[in-house]
């Protein structure tokens, strides 16, 4: 099958979550013979970023550890259509300009004979509706919902069974424990600060109980302003910028726990949703903490794959047992791994997609 995903950027992940499992999920089709070809626009965002922050070797841990990956650059006055000719299946990401999301509709509706899907990895749905109805997805067969609960404002838009549910997973090929065990030392959290929407948490389930365990705290990220490096200094936390998404096994395998601190919309409006990180760092074989979220889809077993602490006091406690205690360690890493491998990786998302595709095109026949 010949696959075409338009994506924001699958070069940088600076700041873009999303090529996180974009570069593992379509690595898993090109390894199942499919023809698959990422296509971004030129000087996209994250791009200009990532060569800003961390230059042109800032790109390396991508090429080599998907050297097989290289996407087709665009320019805005591109024809759509030349860049879907020949596809079987089209796949358009939220973070495209609306104009591209509805000319690509446009010829899906002409009768191009692709499956057209929209993928949707967003809270904007829910914390910014209007923006999301402004996109015309008249001409497309489905959607693709990162968690049920998304998938439920679509069912509200009259989107019915052509919604399906499609999360994200660990790209087990890149994401998985050290070959040789070495020394294990404190505490990183990889994450961007963002616009302030969980600012409060990462005081109340990081920086205080990392600080009262006695466990020194390494953090990575981008979109620090000077008032979280303040409030970093204030707890001593290492701050170290930009890490390239596939240098975080690396990160992962010199600490000895990581924690997990979701942003609010994911704890509120849209609950039930991992981020990346959860799904990676457990791939990894890194015992997990988490700030509070609602597994409401069953995707863990909560208090077994992974601690979740209720407060503040709760996190200080579990960050002292793990510290001290090698056989829960060990206990956590073995159950998140056992997990990630039986439902959460690249090749499991790749089943998914082609099941969909399939059931989605016998609608259509």
């Amino acid at each position: 099958m010949k696959i075409r995903y338009f994506t924001h950027s699958l070069l940088s992940c600076w700041n873009h979550g999303n090529a996180h499992f974009l570069r593992g999920v379509l690595s898993e089709l090109m390894r199942r013979g499919h023809a698959v070809q990422a296509l971004e626009p030129e000087g996209n965002w994250s791009l200009g970023n990532l060569l800003r922050d961390g230059g042109p070797a800032g790109l390396d841990a991508f090429r080599q550890n998907y050297p097989d990956l290289a996407p087709v650059t665009y320019r805005p006055d591109t024809d759509p259509a030349a860049l879907v000719e020949g596809a079987d299946l089209v796949i358009m990401h939220e973070w495209n300009e609306p104009s591209l999301v509805a000319a690509v509709g446009a010829l899906r509706k002409r009768g191009a004979p692709f499956t057209l899907l929209f993928h949707d990895t967003h809270h904007r749905a829910v914390s910014d509706p209007e923006a999301m109805r402004a996109f015309d997805l008249d001409g497309y067969d489905g959607v693709l919902a990162f968690g049920e609960t998304l998938a439920d404002v679509y069912h509200g838009w009259g989107w019915g069974d052509r919604v399906s549910v499609w999360h994200e997973a660990a790209d087990t090929h890149v994401f998985h424990p050290p070959t040789v065990e070495g020394e294990r030392q404190g505490l990183v959290w990889i994450g961007n600060w963002g616009d302030d929407e969980r600012s409060t948490e990462l005081e109340r389930f990081l920086f205080r109980p990392a600080e009262a365990a006695g466990l020194p705290l390494t953090v990575h990220g981008v979109r620090y302003p000077e008032t979280a490096l303040a409030t970093l200094a204030r707890y001593g936390v290492a701050y170290r910028g930009w890490l390239p998404n596939a240098a975080a096994p690396a990160s992962f395998a010199r600490h000895l726990a990581t924690v997990h601190v979701p942003r609010r919309f994911y704890t509120t409006v849209l609950p039930g949703i991992p981020t990346i990180r959860v799904f990676e760092a457990l791939a990894c074989g890194i015992p997990l903490l988490s700030a509070p979220w609602s597994d409401s889809e069953g995707l863990f077993r909560v208090g077994q794959d992974f601690l979740m602490a209720a407060d503040e006091a709760a996190m200080t406690a579990q960050l002292t047992a793990v510290a001290h205690d090698a056989d829960l360690r060990a206990a956590l890493v073995a159950s998140g791994l056992e997990t990630i491998r039986a439902r959460h990786t690249c090749a499991h998302r790749a089943d998914e997609l082609l099941a969909t595709v399939a059931r989605l095109s016998g609608a259509a026949a």
